[in-house]
């Protein structure tokens, strides 16, 4: 399972298209599918510009696991923060990953614990829940 996180996570951390592009072509099904509260993708083209937007948002952030993995069959979860390299997590989200015969992950439901301004949008007349779109990501 931990081997399944950091394969996962290098995706997420791949900062130039061509090394997350051999990354998602070793580790990810052709047609993956991607949800969150703020995407739905399919497909390694649609997973690599969602990713490559997140970067794009947060330049020098990593994905780094805020808890151990827990898993069973072909079902694995796990909690993941953003943030600035060493420093503690900013947003942390909550990941199902479920794989392939071939161990490829084939989809991935993403849930968004932390995110930073969430409540203050509510409580300022925002949306309840609002979360801005570039937290989507691992």
């Amino acid at each position: 399972m931990s081997d399944l996180i950091e394969r996962y996570l290098a995706t997420w951390n791949a900062s130039d298209s061509a090394t997350r592009r051999a990354l998602l072509a070793e580790h990810w099904a052709e047609d993956a599918r991607y949800v969150d509260p703020l995407v739905d993708v399919a497909g390694r083209d649609a997973l690599d510009a969602t990713i490559a937007a997140v970067r794009e948002q947060f330049p020098g952030f990593v994905f780094t696991p805020v808890s151990a993995a827990d898993g069973h069959h072909d079902v694995t979860r796990f909690q993941w923060g953003l943030g600035p390299d060493g420093a503690e997590p900013i947003v942390i989200g909550f990941d199902v990953v479920t794989t392939g015969a071939d161990g490829r992950i084939t989809t991935v439901v993403g849930f968004l614990d932390r995110v930073p301004g969430a409540a203050s949008d509510a409580a300022a007349g925002g949306a309840a829940g609002r979360v801005p779109a570039a937290a989507s990501g691992a």
